[in-house]
């Protein structure tokens, strides 16, 4: 088999590992991402219970990249420490060490129960859960294919007369070996696959044991470049946590390989076989630098806090782009101030969750992944301002409070729960509705669409009813605002009665929309009646309310 023919197969079995391994990734982001990344904010404030949950994602997306980028955006808004941050970025890359553990056992059995399984998961049902575990499972069988695919064309080079000679010069040079390894890497956007190359050429008596060495080092310093250069032209605040990890691990891999060079330390306890060896190596080269990493966290992250601000332009201070808060810790001590102040406070909750019952609707027409990526920030603004207003509510009940202080911070903490949990409806599932109909291509009817609007609209125009209560405390608006829960309840059966018409029609646009159009009807009237909730407090207190329902005029 001539040269090129062999470059030919190895570099078609090359991209379909860095296919399978986008796959994967995809798969997993689209079906568990929002729960995913809900957990991974939850478990960020321990740093041992960081490092695990970095390493799990890295796992589940089959990247550390895709880690790193998430934990940088979320530090950048504020919602993670910095140093807690570099902690999930390290139990990243360890967990994309272990993948790489994993899929270097021979695993063939595994491909065609993949493949099998996955594809009649994907294709004998519409559930979008159940699709993607199944794009999920076609992509392992793939990447294990790969592999196999790569063994297998790499074979012939067992009897190559060139590649000894390549072997021996890049043994020689190792700094040149280095550097190949961090472009190589760079260039797949994956050190999982670059590493499974080098593993899988390894096992094949390709490469020697120190060679492969000097290239896992390159690949590591290789993966810590992607995400500073995908985040170059992000927010400073969002580039701190991508660039400490550059310092981290790119000055790790490169004390490291000097620290190899000159010391030549034996090899022989990292494991029987060269392609274990090097596997072993890539696992201590992280946990080393998370070690390392611990003691000096805070240096690190303030230096690279430094270096991502030399000719970054001063913000603009405009009261558009400033977050203000209304919660002034001064009048903590008298009761009706600082109520006053959280009431301002929960106004402007209110009106950031007006803006996001706003723009998703125009999401279903055109979503682009910033518009997308927009509206979840406004989610997690929500989350910041709703802590911020509790926790000012506790510290004010420390002092004395009289019976009607204490029922109205009772009732800013109530709509404080509920527009939070708005929130959350919006991102967590309506969010996911957007990304489905974009993924399948698909649209809705006409009359379907209307409906949805229509819908809307009622839900928005008594969102600001209920806003608006929250302020007055209306008992007139308050009923208003309860009533039109009713008049949305027989608004949702008509609608639903209307869509399912259209079904037996076999309306074909109907039959492809039907879940989405189903969910966003049930979830906008969910919505509602968190909203609706917010005046039962004013009607309670007029007497106006017989247990959950509107006593009659």
């Amino acid at each position: 088999m001539s040269g090129s023919v062999i470059l030919l197969h190895l570099g078609g079995a090359v991209a379909l590992l860095l296919w399978a391994t986008r796959m994967v990734r995809t798969g997993v982001e689209r079906a568990y991402g929002d729960l995913l990344r809900h957990e991974l904010r939850a478990t960020m404030r321990n740093p041992l219970l960081a490092v695990i949950a970095g390493a799990a994602l890295a796992i589940a997306f089959q990247s550390s990249t895709a880690v790193t980028l998430l934990v940088g955006s979320f530090a950048g808004a504020g919602i993670v420490e910095g140093m807690i941050g570099q902690l999930a970025v390290r139990g990243a890359e360890i967990g994309s060490a272990l993948v790489v553990k994993l899929l270097s056992f021979d695993l063939s059995l595994l491909v065609p129960v993949c493949l099998i399984v996955g594809t009649a998961m994907f294709m004998t049902t519409e559930r979008r859960a159940w699709r993607q575990l199944g794009r999920i499972l076609v992509g392992i069988g793939l990447l294990i294919l790969s592999l196999l695919m790569i063994g297998q064309a790499s074979e012939p080079l067992r009897d190559s007369r060139l590649l000894p000679v390549v072997v021996d010069y890049f043994s020689g040079d190792p700094i040149t070996a280095y550097l190949l390894a961090a472009i190589l890497t760079w260039l797949f956007h994956s050190s999982i696959a670059a590493v499974l190359l080098l593993v899988t050429l390894a096992g094949r008596g390709l490469i020697p044991t120190e060679l492969g060495i000097v290239l896992v080092l390159g690949v590591n310093l290789g993966s810590s470049v992607i995400a500073p250069l995908l985040t170059r032209h992000e927010a400073p605040g969002v580039r701190v946590v991508p660039t400490a990890n550059l310092m981290m691990r790119g000055a790790g891999s490169l004390l490291m390989l000097v620290a190899f060079l000159w010391l030549k330390p034996p090899v022989g306890f990292l494991g029987a076989t060269e392609a274990t060896r090097i596997v072993n190596a890539h696992i201590l080269f992280n946990c080393l630098v998370l070690l390392a990493g611990v003691p000096f966290a805070g240096l690190i992250y303030r230096a690279s806090e430094k270096f991502v601000s030399l000719g970054a332009p001063p913000p603009a201070e405009t009261l558009a782009a400033t977050e203000l808060s209304a919660l002034d810790e001064s009048v903590l001590d008298t009761p009706r101030q600082a109520l006053a102040n959280a009431t301002r406070e929960v106004v402007r909750v209110c009106e950031t969750v007006e803006i996001m019952l706003k723009r998703i609707i125009e999401l279903y027409e055109d979503a682009s992944p910033q518009q997308i990526k927009a509206l979840a920030a406004l989610d997690d603004r929500v989350d910041r301002q709703y802590a911020a207003i509790k926790l000012y509510l506790a510290r004010m009940t420390q002092h004395t409070l009289t019976e009607a202080e204490a029922l109205r911070c009772q009732e800013l903490i109530g709509a404080c729960v509920k527009l939070e949990q708005v929130g959350d409806i919006i991102v967590r599932n309506m969010l996911v509705h957007v990304r489905k109909k974009f993924d399948r291509g698909v649209e809705f009817t006409r009359e379907g669409w209307n409906e949805l609007l229509a819908f809307h609209a009622s839900v928005l125009a008594n969102a600001r009813l209920a806003f608006n209560v929250l302020v007055s405390r209306d008992a007139e608006t308050a009923r208003l605002v309860v009533r039109e829960k009713e008049r949305l309840r027989d608004l949702e059966k008509r609608s639903s009665q209307s869509h399912f018409q259209r079904l037996r029609a076999g309306t074909a646009k109907s039959l492809e929309t039907s879940s989405i159009h189903l969910d966003t009807i049930r979830d906008l009237k969910e919505i509602n009646s968190l909203l609706a909730s917010i005046a039962y407090p004013v009607l309670e207190e007029q007497g106006l309310l017989g247990g959950s329902r509107l006593k009659a005029s």
